[in-house]
């Protein structure tokens, strides 16, 4: 029985040990509004005040923005126009108004130098209705789709 009531009195000393021991390290957090999700979509983009379309691809995306590599330089606050292509067809295909949030000098990448991060600034309700739903499809297990 002592041996018992020393075991017990031995792990209670070292669980409250552990407990109030002091942790160091990095702690980090999502800071996203939105979940992200990885693709691998055509995007055509055009500046605002430009009607000529240049072909990209978009490599992460989320209700909020997405993730693109640019073969040239764009400037933080710089408005681009997008037409994002979720699968094959003309009913497939969303427009965009979206905004450079950051740019990252990214090289030897197949689709641009430049990694960078746009967040969508104006989006017609039925387009956004389209991407809440193809983002609902990529969250679900292939087996459900």
């Amino acid at each position: 029985m002592g041996n018992m009531a020393f075991l017990n009195k031995s792990c209670t000393e070292r669980a409250s040990k552990q407990l109030t021991k002091t942790h160091y390290g990095v702690l980090n957090l999502e800071k996203r509004k939105y979940p992200r999700f990885s693709v691998d979509l055509p995007v055509e983009y055009s500046l605002v005040e430009s009607s000529i379309g240049t072909a990209g691809k978009a490599f992460d995306i989320s209700e909020g923005g997405l993730l693109i590599y640019f073969p040239e330089q764009m400037e933080i606050g710089q408005r681009l126009s997008l037409k994002l292509f979720l699968s094959m067809g003309s009913m497939n295909t969303i427009e965009i108004l979206s905004e450079v949030a950051w740019v990252e000098l990214h090289i030897g990448e197949d689709w641009g130098d430049y990694r960078t991060g746009l967040k969508f600034v104006g989006i017609c309700p039925g387009d956004m209705t389209k991407l809440k739903n193809f983002l609902i499809s990529l969250s679900q297990p292939p087996y459900t789709r």
